[in-house]
């Protein structure tokens, strides 16, 4: 029988009432920066929602006009907790995990999606790595306030290199059903100045889709580098939607934790971007 993983940090990174955390996800995208792109991936930031929520929101409002459209999420998010050499699955099927729940209710796990990449080297099971890891579970409940029914393949990355991150990204790519996410904060615990500078530089090697980045500019690099990869492969041009700091959101100004969120739009939907 397959198991539920449940809600982890629910009442410390997000409230865990639900209409508490409804009323919270309304005021982080009260506080978005609005644009209008279609995206094939987004990167996103995971610190509590305070901090972070709004840059976040920057990227999920995106996807309101694809509600009914995108039928399958790819998240993959950094280990804080558990150390994994490449990228982790919380499970296979037949015995794995069903889904993941916020208060807001169940994510279906895509079982398919999930055994079509277990043959990869550098794909392992733990469940240890996903029990408490926050940089997955707050993106459930803002993928789902803005998509219908969807199901989820969730990888926790973390020594992986850019190619074996971009090789299991290739293989589950899909078509318009199919959106890429990928959780990455950027510097850590740097005057604000400083963490300013060194946050526009290392957004300026995103969009100029840079597959070398290193911890110190964002916690999520390996699997922004192998997006990185599979964007410069395919021609996906990056968005940078919002980029802000704690200091600006709700922190002082003498360490800070950088944000940014950015969307990266296939060549066909970016020309017919009005």
């Amino acid at each position: 029988m397959l198991n539920i993983r449940p809600a982890a940090v629910a009442g410390a990174f997000y409230p865990a009432h639900p209409d508490a955390l409804r009323r919270m996800l309304v005021e982080c995208f009260d506080a978005a920066k609005p644009a209008r792109l279609r995206p094939k991936a987004l990167i996103v930031p995971h610190a509590g929602y305070v901090y972070s929520g709004p840059i976040a929101a920057s990227g999920y409002a995106l996807l309101k006009p694809l509600r009914a459209l995108i039928r399958r999420v790819v998240l993959l998010g950094p280990v804080h907790r558990v150390w994994v050499p490449g990228l982790a699955l919380p499970g296979l099927p037949p015995t794995g995990v069903a889904a993941f729940e916020t208060p807001l209710g169940q994510v279906p796990l895509d079982q398919a999606g999930i055994a079509s990449i277990a043959d990869f080297p550098q794909v392992s099971v733990s469940p240890a790595a996903h029990a408490e890891e926050h940089s997955l579970e707050v993106h459930l409940p803002f993928l789902q306030t803005v998509l219908a029914d969807f199901s989820l393949i969730p990888l926790a990355v973390g020594g992986a290199t850019a190619e074996e991150v971009a090789e299991v990204l290739d293989r589950l790519w899909g078509g318009n059903e199919t959106l890429i996410v990928v959780s990455s904060d950027l510097s850590h615990f740097l005057p604000y100045a400083e963490a300013k500078r060194v946050d526009a530089t290392t957004a300026s090697a995103i969009l100029n889709l840079d597959s070398y980045l290193v911890g110190e500019q964002a916690c999520g690099a390996h699997p922004i580098n192998g997006l990185m990869l599979v964007a410069k492969q395919r021609g996906l041009v990056p968005h940078l939607l919002d980029i802000r700091n704690s200091g600006d959101t709700a922190g002082d100004h003498s360490r800070v934790v950088g944000y940014a969120a950015f969307a990266l739009v296939e060549p066909e939907h970016e020309l017919a971007h009005p």
